[in-house]
């Protein structure tokens, strides 16, 4: 129940966040975007409206009260419009993609010597990984596996009137797509879909049998697992025990190919007890998600420039071990722009070989396949060393490697917890202890991403190393209350979730209203990834009534309306969406200073969520290195600035995409991402001197095309 606070400014979760996948979309409508990459945008809304099904429609669905049957019909509509806009983005790009060589052809299409160099690939290459399969009175209804993708067909024996149904699931361990040769130009890259390739194979398949009526369909299923099990289950096993139930959840989605038979759709429905608003359409003979494979083409023209992360200038000589750099200066690092190898892989590589170290420990979340940490980890536990681990085996579909790298570690004699119960562990921490003289000295390092090599190069994130003995204090009681179950959980400068997190930032942003009534410089800029939860909202709109500048920068969903006359007028909310996925989360109060640099800044693993605040070990770490927090600022200057990468929330709750103006230059003109490379490929000279430090707020919405001066926001 919303406080009146709140009435009328609070926005519906489930249509925002569908809302900021449009926003995904639209970089794939960007005509400025090189083409693959529009390819790469439109698999990752696929994959992103994937998850929403898998996670938010399936609660929707099996709640299925009035209201929730009216938000899904709403959430329907917006869906439906939004797949017809990537279908025909997608039917756009293929003949200016055609002109560059890179076409993706029909078997229709093709001639008799490609459909002869395609059966031969078939069958040496496919064949042997298929499994057809009949449904008759000798053979049950084939099990559909989640975000399968499935030919369906009518069967027909010679000389029979009775009709069978077949079923052959297009295999994930093979390539999607096929390269065709024959024929083709020189130079050019022709592919065949592999659902394409296996149609019409399907009588090679079901020998002796007519295979007709050919059905391509996918489904989705729930992955909000609710087990009931034994109450004295480890949650080792609860979680084992959920990903073999994932497997069994209802179906909350079925999508179907061009011209599906009408017989075999109704089969379809019945068999998954869906409905027909629960089914959609698919494009054509492939899943949208199987376009990274051709967006990651090695065709620069089409992609954007390569960008390799630099090595932060205080850590280019490599042999100097990174504690002594510590030691003299808090570090802080900035992805994808600077090497995620090169300082947080160093820092526990160093850590776990350095024979003054006397433990390494280190919180996971969604840790990757092919990371090097477990296994230092491991060297550094063979080696005598106090290892410890908080795994977070719940981390959504991330559980079995997780499950996996905690195995490894217990048998070498690691301590692996997995944390608190009815916790998940959210938090990026890790900390080295070792022996310095006569005493011990921890270093830390804090971020806002997982430590996980393949999404440091694509994810936005920020790390800090530091040595400050009140933060290492705060960690080392952080882990013995996650190894431990301690039941104190004080904490002196680190805001912890769920203990003393929400409470200090309340405490922050009213600080602030009391600066500001007090003549004092005051504002707050925060930037997170998602805001929904009331009771930091209803502190928001509290003190946007009071005349306090905020400017909230959300990259995903934002539930609170910015810039409603007399309740959230200061309030701006903007979202920054292109090469990069923006991760991290930075929180700036000007605390009464003048020259923002000067403010209190703080990062770390917290969204403004409910579920981050009161449901997670989160740990948001102050900044207190003058020039750490001068880099802050140019960062979130960065993100205000930005024209070319930013939309901006109207107090309807729709967003608008920014445009530069005509004489812009700078972040305005190039965005977020590709100013940041500039910077760090400069160490920030040119473009710093760009941006006036102390950019004033400007609250108007005259910023905003179709404002009209004077009479207050018009969209």
């Amino acid at each position: 129940m919303l406080t009146e606070a709140l009435e009328g400014l609070w926005l519906d979760r489930d249509l925002t966040w569908l809302e900021f996948n449009r926003r995904v979309l639209a970089e794939a409508l960007d005509e400025r975007n090189p083409m693959l990459e529009r390819l790469k945008f439109l698999a990752i809304f696929t994959s992103n409206l994937d998850e929403f099904f898998m996670k938010r429609i399936a609660a929707l669905r099996i709640e299925n009260n009035g209201d929730h049957a009216k938000i899904l019909g709403e959430l329907r509509a917006v869906i439906v419009d939004m797949v017809r806009q990537q279908q025909d983005c997608f039917a756009a790009l293929l003949p200016r993609l055609a002109e560059h060589g890179v076409r993706i052809i029909s078997w229709h299409d093709m001639t008799d010597r490609q459909r002869d160099e395609a059966s031969k690939f078939f069958q040496s290459n496919v064949l042997p990984a298929l499994t057809p399969l009949v449904v008759d009175a000798a053979h049950p209804t084939p099990f559909l596996s989640n975000l399968s993708l499935s030919w369906g067909c009518r069967l027909r024996e010679p000389g029979s009137d009775a009709t069978l149904y077949g079923r052959v699931k297009v295999p994930t361990g093979l390539s999607p797509w096929i390269r065709i040769r024959e024929d083709s130009p020189a130079g050019s890259r022709w592919f065949l879909s592999l659902a394409e390739l296996i149609r019409p194979h399907l009588d090679d398949l079901f020998a002796g049998l007519q295979t007709y009526d050919h059905t391509l369909f996918r489904i989705t299923r729930d992955a909000e697992v609710e087990w009931q099990g034994d109450g004295n289950a480890s949650l080792h096993e609860i979680v084992a025990e959920r990903i073999r139930l994932r497997r069994y959840e209802p179906a909350v989605r079925i999508e179907f190919g061009p011209n599906p038979d009408v017989a075999l759709r109704e089969i379809l429905l019945s068999l998954l007890e869906l409905t027909e608003e629960e089914a959609y359409e698919l494009p054509g003979p492939f899943d949208f998600n199987t376009l990274w494979m051709l967006a990651e083409m090695e065709l620069p023209e089409l992609r954007d420039p390569h960008w390799t992360p630099r090595m932060p200038a205080l850590l280019k000589n490599e042999h100097a071990p990174l504690v002594n750099t510590i030691q003299r200066n808090d570090i802080l690092v900035h992805f994808p722009y600077e090497s995620f190898d090169g300082t947080v892989e160093r820092f526990i590589h160093e850590g776990a070989c350095d024979p003054k170290t006397l433990g390494v420990k280190m919180t996971v979340y969604r840790i990757g396949d092919d990371t090097p940490f477990v296994h230092w980890l491991i060297q550094a536990a063979e080696s005598g060393k106090q290892v410890a681990c908080v795994i977070e085996l719940q981390a959504q579909f991330d559980e079995n490697r997780n499950l996996h790298w905690a195995n490894e570690l217990l048998k070498v004699g690691a301590h692996v917890s997995y944390g608190v119960l009815g916790l998940k562990i959210h938090a990026k921490v890790a900390l080295v202890v070792r022996q310095e003289g006569e005493g011990v000295r921890c270093y830390c390092n804090i971020g806002t991403g997982n430590y996980n090599q393949k999404t440091a190069r694509l994810y936005e994130d920020l790390g800090l190393f530091t040595c400050d003995p009140e933060i290492t204090r705060d960690v080392v009681q952080l882990f013995h209350s996650l190894t431990g179950h301690a039941r104190s959980h004080h904490f002196e400068r680190l805001l912890v979730a769920p203990w003393n997190m929400r409470e200090r930032f309340i405490e922050l942003i009213r600080r602030e209203v009391d600066h500001l009534r007090a003549g004092r410089p005051a504002r707050i800029v925060a930037k997170m990834n998602q805001l929904e939860d009331e009771e930091v909202a209803e502190e928001l709109v509290l003190a946007s009534g009071a005349g306090l500048p905020i400017d909230l920068i959300v990259r995903g969903f934002c539930c609170l309306k910015p810039g409603v006359p007399g309740r959230t007028e200061t309030i701006r909310v903007r979202s920054i969406i292109g090469r990069f996925l923006e991760h991290a989360r930075i929180f700036y109060f000007a605390n009464g200073e003048n020259d923002p640099r000067n403010g209190d800044f703080y990062i770390g693993s917290a969204d403004w969520m409910e579920r981050n605040l009161s449901h997670r070990v989160e740990v948001v770490t102050p900044v207190a290195a003058p020039s750490l927090r001068q880099r802050l600022w140019e960062i979130l200057e960065i993100n205000l600035t930005d024209r070319r990468q930013a939309w901006v929330m109207t107090p309807n709750g729709e967003y608008t995409r920014l445009q530069p103006a005509p004489e812009a230059r700078g972040a305005e003109v190039e965005g977020t991402h590709a100013t940041l490379m500039h910077l760090t490929a400069s160490n920030g000279n040119a473009v710093v001197r760009e941006l006036p430090l102390n950019r004033s707020s400007d609250l108007s919405f005259d910023h905003i095309p179709g404002r009209v001066p004077g009479n207050g926001p018009k969209f």
